[in-house]
C-alpha cells in the first residue's frame, strides 16, 4: 500500500440507508447522474434488463448502498422477495491520473474555490475528460457481479445503478470515492497543493531535444507530439475599428459568428484528441440560426437570427431550449407533429404500459407523436429514435423540459416541477 493509500483514504467507504420508492420522479436530474445511467444503458446487452432494474428500484427493492473505491454494493430484492447481493465494479484512477486531476483543479481558481466550498463544478469534470481523465464511467467501465449468477448486467445490478444515480444527484463527490479517493482527504490534498509547488508529474515534452537532432547528422528527427488542447477557445479579433463597415457587413453579427466558430472548433478538437469520431450534421439555414443563437449575442444579432429562422423571438428562445437538450434531434421533435402507426405505435403503447403500475399510470390524451396529461400540463413526445422527450406547458406554450429518455416515466417526471409527485391517476 502506497503512502497515498495510507494517508489519503483510498480504503474509505460510505453506506447510505435504503431510499424510499421513486414513484413519480426521475432517478437522475443532474447531468452526471444522467451520464451514469447512460453508461448502464450502453453496458447492458438487453434493454429489458435496464427496464427490469428500473422497476425494481422504483418499487423500493434496493437496500442500503455501500460505496467504496472501485465498487458499489447493495442487497436487492426481486418482486418475489428473493434477496441477492449485487455489485457494480469500475476502474480506479491511477496515482498519476489523480495527480493530474489535482493539478488541473488547482490551476483554475474557480475550480479550486468551488471544491473547497464542497461543490463539484461540472466544468472541472469536463476539463478533466478533455485531459483524458474520466471520472464518469465510459463504455465498459460498469462491470456487474450478482449472486443470481448472471454473467452480464441483470435486473439486480441495473436496479443498483439506478439507485446510485439518485445518490449521485445528491452528492456528486461519490464519483471521486468510486474512482479511488475519499472526498475529505482529496480536499485536504488540494489545500496543500494550493500552497505548494505542482505535483511534479509532467507530461512528456513536445518536440525533439536540439542536441539529439543535431547529433543525428542529417537524419530527420521524429515529428513532435501533437500540441495539447488550449485552456479555452480562441478569442476572435475585434471588429470595433471605428472605420465604416463594408456594405452588407454587420460587425456585431460577424463578431458573434467568429466567436461561435471558435467555440465549435474547440469542441471538435477536444473530441478528436479524445479519439472520438463524429458524423457531420447537415443543418438547414433555419436550424443553424438556432445553433448560433445558443451563445451570448447582442440583442440586434438575436433579433436577426429570430427573423432568419422564421420563428420570431419567442419561438427562437423555445428552439434554443430544445437545441440545448439534444441538438438537431431535439429541434426536430419540437417542430414535428407526425402520426405514429403500426409497429412504432405498438412499441410506444407497450412502453407506456410497462412504465407504471396500473394504479399509478397517468391518463394520456394522444395526438400524433404527442401524449399529453392535460390536468398536469405535461407532455411526452416520441422521437423517431424511439426515445421520449419531456415537455411542459408554460403560459400556453409547450416548451422542452429536459433531455430524452428511453423510459417514459423518467421523462415525464422531468417535465414536472422539481419535487412534485402527482397523486395516483388510476388506469
Amino acid at each position: 500500500m502506497s503512502r497515498w493509500d495510507d494517508e489519503h483514504g483510498r480504503d474509505a467507504e460510505r453506506t447510505f440507508a435504503a431510499l424510499p420508492p421513486a414513484r413519480g420522479r426521475a432517478f437522475a436530474r443532474s447531468w452526471w447522474g444522467l451520464a451514469w445511467l447512460r453508461a448502464l444503458e450502453d453496458a447492458a446487452l438487453e434493454a429489458a434488463v435496464v427496464k427490469s432494474g428500473r422497476r425494481l428500484a422504483r418499487a423500493g427493492g434496493v437496500g442500503a448502498v455501500t460505496v467504496r473505491p472501485g465498487r458499489v454494493t447493495a442487497v436487492v430484492r426481486d418482486r418475489g422477495g428473493a434477496a441477492y447481493r449485487a455489485d457494480v465494479l469500475l476502474p480506479r484512477l491511477s496515482d498519476e491520473e489523480w495527480a493530474w486531476f489535482a493539478d488541473l483543479a488547482v490551476e483554475q481558481a474557480g475550480h479550486m474555490a468551488a471544491l473547497l466550498e464542497r461543490e463539484l463544478p461540472p466544468h472541472l469534470l469536463e476539463d478533466a475528460a478533455v485531459a483524458g481523465i474520466d471520472l464518469l464511467p465510459a463504455l465498459g467501465d460498469l462491470d456487474p457481479a450478482c449472486d443470481c449468477g448472471a454473467w452480464d448486467h441483470c435486473g439486480h445490478t441495473a436496479a443498483l445503478c439506478h439507485q446510485v444515480a439518485r445518490l449521485l444527484d445528491e452528492d456528486p463527490f461519490l464519483l471521486l470515492l468510486m474512482r479511488g479517493r475519499d472526498k475529505d482527504a482529496f480536499l485536504a490534498e488540494l489545500h496543500v497543493r494550493g500552497t505548494a509547488e505542482p505535483s511534479g508529474v509532467t507530461p512528456p515534452a513536445a518536440g525533439v531535444d536540439a542536441a539529439e537532432a543535431w547529433a543525428a547528422a542529417g537524419i530527420l528527427p521524429p515529428l513532435p507530439e501533437l500540441p495539447g488542447l488550449p485552456s479555452a477557445p480562441g478569442a476572435p479579433p475585434s471588429f470595433a475599428t471605428g472605420a465604416p463597415a463594408a456594405p452588407g457587413v454587420d460587425p456585431a453579427a460577424l463578431a458573434h459568428l467568429t466567436g461561435r466558430t471558435a467555440a465549435e472548433a474547440y469542441r471538435l478538437l477536444a473530441a478528436a484528441l479524445r479519439g472520438e469520431t463524429r458524423t457531420k450534421a447537415d443543418l438547414t439555414a433555419a436550424q443553424d440560426a438556432v445553433r448560433l443563437a445558443c451563445g451570448p449575442a447582442p440583442a440586434a444579432v438575436t433579433e436577426r437570427l429570430a427573423a432568419g429562422s422564421g420563428r420570431g423571438h419567442d419561438g427562437l428562445m423555445t428552439a434554443v431550449r430544445a437545441w440545448r437538450t439534444g441538438g438537431a434531434a431535439a429541434l426536430a421533435v419540437l417542430d414535428e407533429d407526425r402520426d405514429v402507426e403500426g409497429v412504432a405505435l405498438a412499441r410506444a403503447r407497450a412502453a407506456l404500459e410497462a412504465a407504471w403500475e396500473a394504479d399509478e399510470r397517468p391518463v394520456f390524451h394522444r395526438s400524433g407523436n404527442r401524449w399529453t396529461v392535460q390536468e398536469e400540463g405535461v407532455q411526452l413526445r416520441l422521437g423517431r429514435e424511439g426515445r421520449w422527450w419531456p415537455y411542459r406547458d408554460e403560459g400556453g406554450r409547450w416548451v422542452p423540459a429536459g433531455g430524452a429518455d428511453p423510459d417514459p416515466a423518467t421523462a415525464l417526471a422531468s417535465a414536472r416541477p422539481e419535487g412534485e409527485v402527482p397523486a395516483a391517476h388510476g388506469s
